[in-house]
């Protein structure tokens, strides 16, 4: 089976972190990693691959850089890597985001199937994999932790608040995975190697005649960003801890009524 797996390149979260004058995210310095729920999914598509034969092609939308995660991808066992990569994506919200991912997947092929992390750390919104399905009309199975596959037929289960649901579906289908899903494989040294002498392809806005442009980057995004802001920061606690558990509460109580939060009567 023949398999798509969209991936993104994005700021390692852990290593972030916030200027206290600006309240703005210090970028300098900080790593960029493939998106952890990404991994997931080109797990899952290799272990597929690797049990009912086929192919696995991974594409990233973004800058020049994200080459480099395209070529950890190849790594562990992706076949092939495609970067979608225009001045004239840049600012592309989510909704816009999918539109030119979707349209470069039809250009690539007909694929079984089209697998996802279920968000990117950076933002969270969990949308671009739903909204490729909606592109290329076809089912979408959102928060999958298992899959299997029998000939034209996906069964999945997927994870939400009250247990798991089991899903049928005939392909093909897109799929956005969760963490439990797997646990992601290492590359090792010959795979890397390989991985780093691999000519990436690159498609552009002009290798997309179909593209309709008035849906890409900022004028073909709803989405529009007015403000962005930390949250205060929290006052610290205190510890209330006298001799015994009466003269803590006691004291916990005299810290209430100065406090006016409660009445000395009561």
């Amino acid at each position: 089976m023949d398999i798509l797996v969209c991936v993104k390149q994005v700021p390692d979260t852990a290593e972030i972190k916030i200027d206290p004058v600006t309240n703005t995210l210090i970028r300098a310095g900080v790593p960029s990693i493939v998106n952890p729920f990404d991994k997931n999914a080109l797990e899952a598509a290799v272990q597929l691959k690797e049990a009912h034969g086929g192919s696995v092609t991974v594409i990233s939308m973004g800058p020049d850089q994200a080459k480099a995660a395209l070529k950890e991808c190849l790594s562990v066992g992706a076949d092939k890597a495609v970067l979608i990569s225009d001045r004239l994506f840049g600012g592309s919200d989510t909704l816009a985001t999918s539109y030119i991912l979707a349209t470069a997947i039809k250009k690539l092929g007909k694929f079984d199937l089209v697998l996802c992390g279920k968000q990117a750390i950076d933002g969270d919104t969990g949308q671009v994999g739903p909204e490729i399905a909606e592109h290329l009309g076809i089912a979408q199975l959102t928060f999958i932790a298992k899959i299997e596959v029998s000939g034209e037929k996906i069964t999945v289960q997927r994870e939400h608040d009250e247990g798991y649901e089991v899903i049928e579906a005939k392909l093909p289908v897109v799929c956005t995975v969760i963490k439990s899903i797997n646990e992601p494989r290492y590359a090792n040294i010959k795979s890397k190697m390989a991985a780093n002498k691999a000519v990436i392809e690159v498609i552009t806005a002009a290798d997309l005649p179909e593209i309709d442009l008035t849906k890409i980057g900022l004028k073909g995004s709803p989405t529009k960003v007015k403000k962005t802001f930390t949250p205060p920061r929290k006052e610290s606690g205190i510890r209330i801890q006298e001799g015994t558990g009466r003269e803590s509460a006691l004291k916990f109580i005299e810290k209430l009524v100065v406090a006016k939060l409660l009445n000395r009567g009561c």
